[in-house]
């Protein structure tokens, strides 16, 4: 991404711009500042395109933040330097701080902040392309999840339904593993009865060939 994606940016409260900055001459502040008289004061997220060139707005409570940036940047890439300066603003100048200030007052002290921000995304804008893809892969995730739950639900698979199959899946489990337990006991003692059987068969046979020869022994003598 090249130092010239980003051309200009600012914060206002209400249609009273605090702070700006511009990295190029032109008519780009006068363009977003009309925009920013017809911008609402519900929190919203606005761009449009003009000259190809993209005037992206975050309006939340009360306060407006723009930046216009060259088309080839990512409508995603503004708004995440609009939601990074949103978030250090805030840090700077929450708790009525910037409720009270004049126009244009913060330029000195927030103008190179902004063009901070902006080197930032210039340089990140790889790294931040990969966190957004990432990003919205986890919330399509979380919608394909939720819509799978609403289907459950409308087949009358409530959640208490699915917890007591469960836990019936898992006595019978244990069930089978006593079972087995019980399976594999009784066949080893039948082994060992067979074994034992076996055993005193051989045992007796042989008691019976050693009398014999015993007894022959003896009729010799």
């Amino acid at each position: 991404m090249s130092q010239e994606s980003f051309i200009y940016s600012f914060v206002a409260r209400g249609t009273m711009i605090l702070a700006e900055y511009t990295k190029f001459s032109g008519n780009f502040p006068a363009i977003a500042a009309q925009c920013l008289e017809k911008l609402g004061s519900s929190n919203e997220k606005f761009s449009y395109t003009c000259d190809h060139h993209t005037f992206n707005f975050l309006v939340e409570d009360g306060y407006a933040y723009c930046v216009v940036a060259k088309e080839s940047v990512g409508k995603q890439i503004s708004f995440a330097f609009l939601e990074r300066m949103k978030v250090d603003f805030r840090k700077r100048y929450g708790g009525g701080k910037a409720d009270t200030a004049n126009a244009k007052s913060l330029n000195k002290e927030f103008g190179p902040i902004m063009k901070e921000h902006m080197n930032y995304l210039i340089d990140h804008a790889e790294e931040i392309e990969k966190v957004l893809k990432v990003n919205a892969q986890v919330t399509q995730l979380k919608s394909i999840m939720l819509e799978n739950i609403d289907k459950v639900l409308v087949r009358g698979e409530h959640i208490m339904e699915i917890d007591v199959k469960a836990k019936d899946l898992h006595d019978q489990a244990q069930q089978y593993k006593v079972r087995g337990t019980q399976l594999k006991r009784k066949m080893w003692y039948q082994n060992m009865k067979i074994k034992l059987v076996f055993l005193g068969i051989l045992v007796l046979l042989i008691l019976v060939i050693w009398l014999s020869i015993c007894r022959g022994f003896d009729c010799t003598n």
